[in-house]
């Protein structure tokens, strides 16, 4: 099976890439390495998949259409996981044209690419993001979530809604991934695990936003993969139940679903803080701020469909995985 991960040098992206090429996948990775953050990490990362033969690998811009057309006329890619995007709720406050380009016109040259060379199934990332001002937990893709609160959130939702239509009219088979805090090993160093990491090793004082009220549903990225794995030979099917009278965010009579990503478990941010400090070994010097712009107090994800459809639900608990991200970080940087 070839498969085209969009994003493979990012943190997602690289994971899924590399397990895909132990499983004996040929893989094709297509990334922009942008500045974002730091692209000696990507460079680091894409050097552990260019070890694979059945591995190649494409520089390029997914807003450059002939590109991307190129590409899928060469490599002919029967299955797309597309992970590509402008990621970042703060930095969507002062650069909303980026999030424009990459999320919505990049994903559209893959939908139009994906309908012209008839890929069998379409993954794309999502984000609990999405969920906005909803205050109900724990998040249900059967919820309607129409009061996103960041340019980020409202691109994902677009990406949503783009993705059907291509069901809806091509049938596309398009499965969305409602991703929840995603952390681990060559993890993206903008999310707070990683940022809190360093600066407590710098003895810098870190950020503590909300006034440390925050709750977020982390999920480790192993768990991620494993079930993007078990989804990726198994395309959704419409719904023969979904009614427009009472119509179903989550499921459609194209064959379209969304599923969330996440531990089912809402952690405080102060015990995620604890547990990165005796992970340590060390105290945190805290500044306490109030809740910034665009963030939400708490995510909390249902995972039933994910529980019912693939028989797995992300289960790695958080000091585990911080753990686990400790021990990368002081192999990868030797500290």
């Amino acid at each position: 099976m070839k498969i085209l991960v969009t994003g493979a040098a990012g943190f997602i992206g690289f994971h899924v890439s590399r397990k895909l090429l132990d499983r004996g996948a040929e893989v094709v990775g297509l990334d922009n390495m942008n500045s974002y953050y730091d692209v000696k990490l990507k460079e680091a990362r894409l050097s552990q998949l260019t070890r694979y033969d059945s591995f190649s690998f494409i520089r390029g811009d997914l807003v450059d259409s002939p590109m991307v057309f190129e590409l899928f006329a060469t490599h002919k890619p029967e299955r797309v996981i597309h992970l590509a995007a402008q990621a970042g709720v703060r930095y969507s406050l002062t650069r909303p044209e980026d999030y424009i380009q990459s999320n919505i016109v990049g994903f559209l040259n893959i939908l139009e690419a994906c309908r012209e060379h008839e890929a069998e199934h379409l993954i794309f990332a999502s984000s609990s993001s999405v969920y906005g001002a909803n205050t109900r937990v724990p998040f249900s893709v059967h919820d309607c979530v129409d009061h996103p609160l960041s340019i980020y959130a409202a691109s994902k939702k677009s990406n949503e809604l783009m993705a059907h239509v291509y069901a809806h009219l091509y049938r596309l088979p398009a499965t969305g991934l409602r991703f929840f805090t995603v952390y681990g090993p060559w993890g993206r160093p903008d999310m707070a695990l990683f940022k809190f990491v360093k600066q407590i090793l710098a003895d810098e004082v870190i950020d503590v936003y909300n006034n440390g009220n925050h709750a977020r549903d982390f999920t480790y990225i192993d768990d991620v993969v494993e079930v993007m794995l078990r989804m990726i030979d198994r395309p959704p099917a419409p719904n023969p139940e979904w009614s427009g009278d009472n119509p179903d965010p989550g499921t459609s009579l194209a064959p379209y679903r969304l599923y969330n990503i996440g531990n089912h478990t809402a952690v405080s941010l102060m015990d995620f803080i604890g547990l990165i400090e005796k992970a340590l070994g060390r105290e945190a010097r805290k500044n306490y701020l109030d809740l910034q712009p665009g963030d939400v107090p708490r995510t909390y994800a249902d995972v039933t469909d994910l529980t019912r459809d693939f028989g797995y639900s992300p289960n790695t608990s958080v000091a585990e995985g911080i753990s686990r991200f400790v021990a990368w970080y002081h192999a990868y940087y030797g500290v």
